[in-house]
């Protein structure tokens, strides 16, 4: 779920700020689940009660200018790098005392810590790549060196996508998927769309990528013809893709196909080739979750020479690397990615950086050494019991609803039951012991955990599900559901204050990790997930009635959030937020809920003049403070399936009466819609 400094003055005053506090930290700060400071009253709440509850926050919290958005999650995020930090520090210092789990996280952060060696280094980590992708002598010889470059490759966008997943008619099966790839830019649409904006990006891309053909060595003719060339092929994969919206729809991504199928719809391409060296090669099951994108690869297969594909995989493997290599690399790679697309106005520290990689290579490990030092058995119980009371909740409205028949609440009730609450860490951690890490060989480590993520996922086909894995590490600050699972996650990270305050009173406990945990619980219940049923299956459990009142309501909140404007004239693209606005009312509401229950019978008093119910809704309105620049609104309105936080509170209070008379609010003020939706 849940990312324009006005006057030089405020810039200066925030780098200085940042770096005052760029030192790691030795305990992670405490800030209130309910924070009076950050509100401003002089804000009526019935017109705006984002404002209202965050005024204050977003001008005492200016955007970073190594950050693209500022917000809470943000601010959090940040606090647990410092931490990280530390504990990274300590763990890269050698010693015999080191448990192997402090030796791979801290050697992997000293290798990266080490600019003088990347410096040094320069391109040269990737001489090997560019002469395999040298000695390719056929098109048809492409497949077992685009396996290759995929296992190794951090971060690969190479041609298409090769993994595994549930089978989503059997989720207790784990089959191949091919998906879709191959882009540079954030989204298909970059490609595709005509206005002005869109135009300049695409100029901007091509410079880019002829940038990094000239840091390569290329000529400046030569890296301008090349870098036309990625464009060709990239844009003819855009226009092949399905959109954002499409991909909500899990039938448009599911084509079972056996080898022979495959092979049919990719001729020029050799699958036993590529199988055999990514080390599935007596696999013959597939899900092709995109079939004309294969079709169209084989277009291009066809339509381009050899010289052209080299070009294609140097710059996709430039591409991927460049944040990893030496200063030029790095600063194209934030010049254009970062600056001009999201509007950042400076480069990350190193450190940050380096916490960030770590966390993403190797997130169980750290995420051992973060859940001793910041986790309690407490904590993890309190949360459980939150959950708990909110699934209770939605348990009630289920069986109360006056739309929805029987059949379909029998099986809503089964789904609901079978849902899994997993919090702050597995039960079981990941297993590291075969992956090298190298103190001083920083891409090499990359490369080799890159490597080891890969086959540990490839490994998974043909295998029982482990139903008891993670897909985020401890140390994230955020949550989500999972489908096929059908279980919902919280990391040790999103448990922490502001958002989970053990030292405050549950209003705003129940408002802010509350509606979270409803948000989530929602999740199995919005457009995409209410295709699954108990199991995690693809099926439609729903009557064809209840199915179709569904939708009338969920159009409520699409018509709702379509009319609000994220900058300029862009409008949110309300069918690919469909499934968070869905989440946002139904969490708060069931949030809401639990919260009464929980409090039943309680002499519950205001505090810092706010009363109970208003203090729910304050900390609800307060995970979501914090603003974005301008150009990374841009970018968010085409990828982002979450609506511009301002929305996500105000479309959410507006549709809610308990709110409306927590804060007597009057018809026609703007937090009351004339028509309230309402699902759960």
């Amino acid at each position: 779920m849940k990312h324009l400094i006005p006057l030089i003055f405020a810039v200066v005053s925030v780098v200085a700020a940042q770096s005052a506090s760029d030192q790691p930290l030795q305990s992670l700060p405490y800030t209130p689940s309910l924070d009076v400071s950050a509100m401003d009253r002089t804000v009526n709440p019935c017109v705006d009660f984002y404002q209202y509850s965050c005024g204050n926050w977003i001008r005492k919290n200016p955007i970073p200018p190594d950050q693209s958005r500022w917000d809470v999650y943000s601010k959090l995020t940040y606090e647990n790098q410092r931490y990280l930090w530390g504990l990274l520090q300590q763990a890269a210092e050698s010693s015999a005392s080191r448990t192997p789990v402090e030796q791979k996280i801290g050697d992997f952060f000293s290798s990266c810590m080490d600019e003088a060696a990347v410096e040094r280094a320069g391109v040269k980590p990737l001489n090997d790549t560019f002469a395999r992708i040298a000695a390719l002598r056929s098109v048809e010889q492409l497949a077992p060196v685009l396996a290759r470059l995929q296992l190794e490759i951090p971060g690969s966008g190479l041609l298409f996508g090769f993994g595994s997943n549930q089978d989503f008619a059997d989720s207790s099966r784990v089959i191949a998927f091919a998906t879709a790839g191959g882009l540079g830019l954030p989204d298909r649409d970059y490609y595709v769309k005509t206005d002005t904006k869109s135009v300049e990006t695409r100029e901007k891309y091509v410079a880019h990528v002829a940038r990094i053909f000239e840091l390569l060595g290329d000529s400046s003719a030569a890296a301008q013809r090349e870098a036309a060339t990625v464009m060709e092929i990239e844009t003819a994969l855009a226009k092949s893709s399905l959109t954002r919206v499409e991909l909500r729809d899990p039938y448009k991504q599911y084509h079972k196909m056996n080898r022979a199928q495959l092979a049919a719809l990719t001729p020029a391409f050799d699958w036993s080739a590529y199988l055999a060296v990514v080390g599935v090669g007596g696999v013959s099951e597939f899900n092709v979750t995109e079939p004309e994108f294969f079709k169209q690869v084989e277009q291009q297969l066809r339509a381009h020479s050899l010289a052209d594909w080299q070009t294609y995989l140097r710059w996709h493997v430039a591409h991927a690397a460049a944040p990893f290599l030496s200063t030029p690399f790095v600063t194209a790679d934030f010049d254009f990615f970062s600056a001009y697309l999201r509007g950042t106005k400076q480069m990350q520290p190193r450190w940050k950086r380096c916490v960030r990689y770590t966390d993403r290579n190797l997130g169980e490990a750290l995420g051992q050494v973060f859940v001793a030092k910041t986790f309690s058995a407490d904590t993890k119980a309190r949360a459980l019991v939150m959950t708990k009371g909110i699934q209770k909740a939605m348990e009630q409205e289920i069986d109360g609803l006056t739309w929805m028949g029987p059949e379909t609440k029998k099986r809503a009730l089964e789904k609901l039951h079978g849902m899994v609450d997993k919090i702050g860490y597995p039960d079981k951690w990941r297993d590291y012991s075969s992956l090298e890490i190298q103190r001083g060989d920083f891409l090499g480590n990359l490369e080799r955990s890159v490597e080891f993520e890969s086959r540990r996922d490839l490994a998974k086909i043909g295998k029982p599900v482990d139903r008891g894995e993670w897909q985020m590490s401890p140390p994230t600050v955020n949550a989500y559901y999972d489908p096929q699972m059908n279980d919902i996650n919280f990391p040790a990270g999103v448990l922490q204050p502001p958002l989970f305050d053990p030292k405050i009173d549950d209003a705003p406990n129940y408002g802010n990790t509350g509606a979270t945990i409803g948000h989530e619980l929602t999740h199995g219940f919005d457009d995409e997930g209410r295709q699954f049923d108990a199991h995690g299956n693809l099926k439609d459990w729903w009557t064809k009635k209840d199915g179709e009142e569904f939708v009338s309501r969920a159009a409520c909140v699409v018509d709702q959030y379509a009319g609000y404007t994220v900058i300029d004239n862009i409008k949110i693209n309300s069918k690919l937020t469909e499934g968070e606005d869905v989440a946002d009312l139904g969490g708060t509401l069931l949030a809401y809920i639990a919260w009464k229950a929980a409090t039943r019978g309680q002499d519950l008093k205001p505090i810092d003049g706010l009363t109970p119910d208003q203090r729910f809704f304050v900390g609800m309105a307060q995970w979501a403070c914090g603003d974005e620049r301008p150009e990374a609104k841009r970018v968010n309105a085409l990828t982002d399936p979450h609506s511009p936080n301002e929305y996500r509170v105000n479309g959410v209070v507006s549709n809610m009466p308990e709110f409306q008379k927590a804060f007597s609010c009057k018809a026609g003020q703007p937090m009351v819609r004339p028509t309230a939706c309402r699902i759960w």
